[in-house]
């Protein structure tokens, strides 16, 4: 939704430019200035939701895979502070792992050190509290960089349906709404129960979901728990690491329902 604002003012402020003379002039004047005071509001910061995504720049020799991704630390998760975001970076020279340099995500509530975890990942790792939509990567090993890689990641997204402890038939439909600003360039939708789950179902952000009946996994005699959970994505490719490398921003939030037995399940 900032994005979007900002992009209609951009052209009010343009139209506002154009002279008709008269009476109009002091009319446009004003639109002119309050249009150009709310620009620069939107243009203010570019760690700021709305700011825009930038391939940044380095040397070409590196090969970058880096992910900030937030996931839900309360139950009901609707604001920046019901995240939090763990981030992952693959970083190679050829085939070699990077394992020295300074590795850091940058959003606008400050800057997060990574460290190369050599012990299960053999990736860049690190957390911050939070989840603020836009982060920066920056990648230097003293004689190679990837730097100013940034990410405007998606808007905060409420599962609406089904609600929390909503009972599930698994023999029906299920439909799986949600609230969001701006559509995600990617969607996966996941269904888990105490089976293992369905997998991920690549999906498009558009608000809502039909999950054909008997996706859910149900029970002969009794009800299970489950977890609806959603995660949306944008991506970029870095301008200044190898071709193939990614950076994306990704949040997901989910909700648990009940699914009811079935007599006829497996």
């Amino acid at each position: 939704m900032h994005t979007a604002l900002c992009k209609s003012l951009t052209l009010i402020g343009a139209f506002s430019t154009r002279n008709t003379g008269g009476k109009g002039d002091q009319t446009l004047t004003k639109t002119l200035i309050a249009s150009l005071a709310l620009l620069t509001a939107c243009s203010s910061n570019p760690l700021d939701p709305g700011a825009g995504d930038n391939g940044g720049t380095g040397t070409g020799t590196l090969t970058v895979d880096g992910t900030a991704s937030a996931r839900p630390s309360a139950t009901t998760a609707s604001g920046p502070s019901d995240f939090k975001t763990d981030f992952e970076v693959d970083i190679k020279l050829g085939t070699s792992e990077v394992t020295t340099g300074t590795v850091t995500m940058t959003s606008s509530s400050g800057k997060t050190a990574l460290t190369f975890d050599q012990t299960t990942t053999n990736h860049w790792i690190g957390t911050a509290a939070g989840y603020d939509e836009v982060y920066q990567l920056d990648v230097n090993t003293g004689t190679d960089n990837v730097e100013g890689v940034r990410v405007d990641g998606p808007d905060i997204h409420t599962i609406t349906s089904p609600s929390a402890s909503a009972s599930i038939d698994s023999t029906a439909m299920t439909s799986v709404a949600w609230a969001r600003g701006e559509a995600a360039q990617n969607a996966v939708l996941h269904l888990d129960d105490t089976s293992g789950g369905n997998g991920d179902l690549p999906i498009t952000d558009s608000g809502s979901f039909a999950v054909p009946a008997n996706t859910f996994q149900a029970q002969k005699d009794q009800t299970r728990p489950a977890t609806v959970s959603l995660t949306r994505s944008n991506q970029i490719a870095p301008a200044g690491a190898t071709p193939g490398s990614t950076m994306t921003v990704s949040i997901e939030n989910a909700v648990d329902v009940i699914v009811l037995a079935n007599p006829n399940a497996n």
